[in-house]
C-alpha cells in the first residue's frame, strides 16, 4: 500500500461505478480512509473503503452524512465532487428539463458540498477539494451544450473557491477528462461511433483515457506533494485540449 494519501479522510462522491470508484480504491490503496458516496447501495470488500448512501441534490442527507463522517473521524481532508450526469443531445433536442437536472447536480449541488465541507475542514485548519470538470468545456464538444455549460461553471467554481478559502489553508481544484473508457463511453459509441472515432483520433497520445488516469491524477492533488497547487485545471486528455 502507498503511503501518499496516508491516514487520510477522505470523500468521493459518486463512487459506486466508473471514475469515481476507480477514485475510491485508488485513495484506499494510498493509504486514505474513504468514504464512498453514491445515491444507490453498494458493497466492496476493501476495509478502507465504506459506502454511505447519500443523494448529492438532498441538502438534509448531504448533512447528515458528512456530519457523522466529522463525528467518527473528527475531520475531513478532502472532497472529490465526482459526481454528475450527463443527456447528450443536439441545441434543437435538449428539453428543459434535462437542463434543469443537469445543473442541480453538476452545478448547484457541487457548491452545496463545498459549502458544507469546507466549513468542517476549517475547524481543523484547512483541506483540499477536488472537483471534476470536463475537457467539453474548454473544448465545446456538438451535442454536448448544456453538459458543457455545467463543466465550464465546475472550472470557473474552481478558481473562485480557491482564491475564497485559500485563507483557511483549503486548496480546490480540478481536474478536466477527456474521453475515458467507462460505461457511460460504451452507451454514448453506440449512438454516434463515428463522431467519437474522429475525437479518439484526435488526441495524440493516441488512446482513450482510462478511469485509473483520472484516479491517480485526483491522488496527486488530493496529496501533500500538491500542497502549492491550488486553483488549477488539469487536463487528463491525453494532450487532446491543446
Amino acid at each position: 500500500m502507498s503511503s501518499l494519501l496516508e491516514n487520510k479522510v477522505c470523500i468521493i462522491t459518486g463512487a459506486a461505478q466508473g471514475i469515481g470508484h476507480q477514485i475510491a480504491k485508488q485513495f484506499a490503496a494510498d493509504g486514505a480512509i474513504v468514504y464512498a458516496c453514491d445515491r444507490q447501495e453498494f458493497t466492496t470488500d476493501n476495509e478502507r473503503i465504506h459506502p454511505v448512501v447519500m443523494d448529492i441534490t438532498d441538502a438534509a442527507s448531504v448533512k447528515a452524512a458528512f456530519m457523522q463522517i466529522f463525528k467518527t473521524e473528527g475531520r475531513i481532508d478532502c472532497l472529490v465532487n465526482n459526481a454528475g450526469i450527463v443527456y447528450n443531445r443536439k441545441i434543437g433536442m435538449i428539453l428543459r428539463e434535462e437542463t434543469e437536472r443537469m445543473f442541480l447536480v453538476n452545478v448547484i449541488a457541487v457548491l452545496e458540498l463545498i459549502q458544507l465541507c469546507s466549513r468542517l475542514m476549517a475547524r481543523n485548519g484547512g483541506g483540499n477539494i477536488v472537483n471534476i470538470a470536463s475537457v467539453t468545456a474548454v473544448l465545446g464538444s456538438p451535442g454536448q451544450v448544456a453538459y458543457s455549460a455545467t463543466k465550464g461553471a465546475i472550472i470557473s467554481m474552481t478558481k473562485s473557491a480557491a482564491k475564497e478559502l485559500a485563507s483557511q489553508g483549503i486548496r480546490v481544484n480540478a481536474v478536466a477528462p477527456g474521453i475515458v473508457k467507462t460505461e457511460r463511453f460504451k452507451e454514448l459509441y453506440e449512438s454516434d461511433g463515428d463522431k467519437i472515432d474522429a475525437r479518439i483520433g484526435r488526441i495524440a497520445l493516441g488512446r482513450l483515457g482510462t478511469p485509473e488516469d483520472i484516479a491517480h491524477a485526483c491522488a496527486f492533488l488530493a496529496s501533500d506533494r500538491a500542497n502549492y497547487i491550488s486553483g488549477q485545471i488539469l487536463g487528463v486528455d491525453g494532450c487532446a485540449s491543446i
